[in-house]
């Protein structure tokens, strides 16, 4: 049983066939929210992210460019590497399934459920989606195409591989959902699980023939496969671990994970499953986010609307491309970017909002040369409503909380107007709550927001406040 005082959080492994987009930010973002979170209440946190370097997208795509398939990927890799001074991310594992360890941890893990007899071997002819790295049966497929990549012809296979025996897990998986009813978020992919793994279970492939597709980790004792990408990947999130051998495992194990609802048949039952099968706790919980859109349109190359995140922070900086991220976007449902609506949203709750607030605050105190003690009450109640919110992954309600308050002071200045009060108390009476509230801001907003919460900190967080530069400067 693993210490009450330690917290395990990690994303998904994005595939490295193209560069990062502001899905997978979103994702990591999340993420990062709840490893900071949880050190803030005083928990040893490992916070795990990476790519996912095997597969045939990913050997395709580095034959496309001439490129060996690890040199491609160590080119791919650094440019998700760059995300984490970008977003400000405080994740201490980065996995890249390449890694030797990865590799070894891969191969044990097969093992263990090649001797439960989990693993066999047989001929079998599918239609496989490159895109998804999926077998797809019939009643998925939507005039013969993968509705999730309509543009691309489904591979067919017809070969002899490894399967896991992945129905006789129907059973355990149902006790699972039934045991633990959250063990999925949001409720409607939780029942959309279940109704998947009640319909009954088909074993999947897990390897290809190396002599077609020879990028991937070996399978043990058998040279002529390697393993199917999704067995492989998978298994990162104990790999990083330092799996089977490394103390880490029993010191962190199990994870919460956040994914998008893509990946919930992989991570909340094909995941699941093989846990089982090679004798070890399943995750502690799955948080499914919905897709991103852009101007109400899938991103794609081919309509040239993927967003880049590094393009973003470039223009507007970390915070505020955090911010957008978890205020703006639905905390599992689906939600759509625009350009529009983020300079809107940059102009009006971060350089009208929150930055002009405490620029006006700071500015009347240094005027009026006011002191506010640092024992001024702040609201109990909304470190209470904010708390409730984040335990529960809502960051756009738990941003929203803090907002209302905001926006309360800014009307309540422009009301009673305190430039225009000659009296010095009369005038720190009145900004006395909401210098308080801006020390509660740079405390509540860390795990969101964490440069912004520092400067807040900095200069609210002493009795005596002067100006500074702005938090959120306007962008032409």
């Amino acid at each position: 049983m693993k210490s009450a005082k330690t917290f395990y959080i990690t994303t998904t492994l994005p595939y490295v066939n193209a560069e990062p987009h502001i899905g997978f930010a979103l994702e990591i973002v999340k993420a990062d929210c709840l490893a900071r979170w949880h050190r803030a209440q005083g928990e040893e946190v490992f916070f795990n992210t990476g790519v996912d370097e095997h597969g045939l997208k990913i050997y395709a795509r580095a034959g496309e460019l001439g490129l060996a398939p690890q040199a491609y990927c160590d080119q791919m890799a650094a440019k998700f590497i760059e995300l984490k001074q970008a977003l400000n991310l405080s994740y201490n594992s980065f996995s890249r399934t390449t890694d030797k360890r990865h590799l070894q941890a891969a191969q044990e893990f097969w093992r263990r459920c090649l001797a439960q007899g989990d693993i066999y071997k047989k001929n079998y002819q599918l239609k496989y989606c490159v895109g998804c790295e999926l077998e797809k049966t019939e009643s998925e497929l939507v005039n013969d195409r993968c509705p999730l990549h309509p543009n691309q012809e489904l591979e067919l296979i017809d070969e002899e591989n490894y399967f896991f025996r992945f129905s006789a897990y129907q059973q355990p998986l149902l006790e699972l959902y039934r045991r633990q009813p959250e063990f999925v978020l949001p409720a409607g992919k939780s029942k959309e699980i279940r109704k998947f793994v009640e319909r009954g279970l088909t074993d999947f492939s897990i390897s290809r023939l190396k002599a077609k597709m020879p990028w991937g980790v070996a399978v043990p004792d058998d040279d002529t496969q390697v393993m199917y990408v999704w067995f492989d990947a998978l298994i990162n999130y104990i790999s990083c671990l330092d799996w089977p051998d490394g103390p880490e495992f029993k010191k962190f194990w199990p994870p919460i994970q956040i994914c998008g609802k893509d990946n919930l048949r992989q991570q909340a039952a094909m995941w699941q499953a093989m846990l089982l099968s090679a004798g070890l706790p399943n995750s502690a919980q799955i948080l499914v986010n919905g897709f991103v859109t852009v101007d109400g349109q899938k991103m794609s190359k081919s309509l040239g609307n993927v967003v880049d995140p590094l393009a973003l922070v470039r223009r507007y900086g970390t915070d505020a491309v955090r911010y957008y991220l978890l205020a703006e976007m639905n905390a599992f449902e689906d939600s759509d970017f625009s350009q529009e609506k983020f300079a809107a949203r940059y102009l009006a709750d971060l350089a009208n909002g929150l930055g002009n607030l405490s620029a006006r605050l700071a500015n009347l105190l240094e005027k009026n040369n006011l002191t506010i003690a640092l024992e001024q009450p702040a609201g109990e109640r909304l470190a209470k409503l904010f708390k409730a919110k984040m335990d529960k992954f809502l960051f756009n309600e738990a941003l929203a909380v803090i907002w209302q308050e905001l926006r309360r002071a800014d009307s309540d200045l422009s009301r009673r107007q305190p430039w225009k009060m000659t009296e010095p108390q009369e005038i720190k009476d009145c900004l006395a709550p909401w210098v308080a509230l801006l020390r509660q801001a740079g405390i509540l907003l860390q795990p969101l927001l964490p440069v912004t919460a520092d400067k807040l900190t900095a200069q609210f967080g002493q009795p005596k406040i002067s100006k500074s530069e702005p938090l959120f400067p306007r962008v032409d």
